[in-house]
């Protein structure tokens, strides 16, 4: 994962956090497994984060039975866009976003035009459970489509770019924005081609910015100048990670949000097991900050008064 750095010495010195640790050190010791249901389950993570307070996209519909997809179009009748999503689906697998439609013909976020045969397809899919974790059954989440801020739109091309936070005992400790690429047919997913971009936890600025793991310093389809990135309404994103560990009761737990230019921030999802490439974004080691956190960050603090502790820090 690491490739660009030569020796396993350099990886200690930069305290990077690799998967047996991540594994064995911090998620089996904060994240108990009981808990998991509530951010693996996305409408379950989605009704709490209502009774929360917590922005997040508006369900339109779930459905849960194989003959309840015939009724596909009654439920979408008054939503001319809408997203359909796996509930127990990762890395945005079986994610399916559809931007415009009329009778039997769907148009994605990416221009392709599929019938209404194709996606009654896909959702079966969905309730089969290929992309679910596990590969168990599963239900189909049909939910609003986020229309992303004008400020990231030369930074990303077509799909909707979120922010991941890596929040550690309530605190927001690492963030990395991530950008659809045309490689990564619009999903911001780095392992697909999206760009991962490592943002400073205090102010939202990136810091660096990789694509396959590689630095690099402009978008590979629009040009954009990454170095420029910065994120608006930054303290509202810490401000979503760091209720998030009230809501889960997860010690150490991914955050996915995204901005949309009519109603903010909105929490998109949340992960009890979120990947590592972040430390490649930011060109830093959680294992250093972890170390950090635990060593000089206060206990029984509230949300706020955590996200206000993270931007006084120095």
């Amino acid at each position: 994962m690491f490739g660009f750095f030569k020796i396993p010495q350099q990886l200690k010195a930069l305290g990077i956090l690799g998967m047996n640790a991540r594994n064995y050190n911090v998620i089996s010791k904060y994240n108990k497994r009981r808990l998991y249901p509530l951010v693996d389950d996305k409408v379950q993570t989605k009704e709490m984060a209502v009774k929360n307070g917590i922005n997040t996209t508006r369900k339109i519909a779930i459905i849960t039975y194989q003959h309840e997809v015939k009724s596909l179009k009654q439920l979408v009748k008054d939503w001319p866009e809408f997203v359909i999503k796996p509930a127990h689906g990762s890395g945005g697998k079986g994610v399916l976003v559809i931007k415009s439609w009329k009778d039997d013909a769907f148009i994605t976020a990416s221009e392709k035009i599929l019938s209404y045969t194709q996606v009654y397809q896909h959702i079966s899919n969905i309730l089969s459970g290929l992309y679910s974790l596990g590969g168990q059954y599963d239900v189909a989440l049909i939910e609003e489509m986020v229309h992303f801020s004008d400020v990231f739109q030369n930074f990303s091309y077509q799909g909707v770019p979120d922010v991941r936070m890596i929040i550690y005992k309530g605190y927001p400790i690492m963030a990395m924005m991530r950008l659809a690429t045309k490689e990564s047919g619009g999903r911001a997913n780095l392992h697909q081609g999206a760009v991962g971009v490592g943002l400073d936890v205090k102010t939202g600025r990136a810091l660096t910015a990789v694509l396959h793991n590689k630095p690099i310093l402009r978008h590979p389809d629009t040009n954009a100048d990454l170095t420029k990135l910065c994120v608006p309404y930054w303290k509202e994103h810490l401000l979503i990670a760091a209720k998030a560990y009230e809501m889960t009761g997860l010690g150490y737990l991914g955050a996915d949000i995204v901005l949309d230019k009519d109603k903010g921030p909105m929490m998109l999802e949340l992960n009890a097991r979120p990947g590592l490439s972040i430390q490649i974004a930011n060109s830093a080691g959680l294992k250093k900050v972890i170390k950090k956190a635990l060593k000089n960050y206060p206990a029984g603090l509230s949300a706020e008064a955590r996200v206000d502790f993270i931007l006084s820090q120095n």
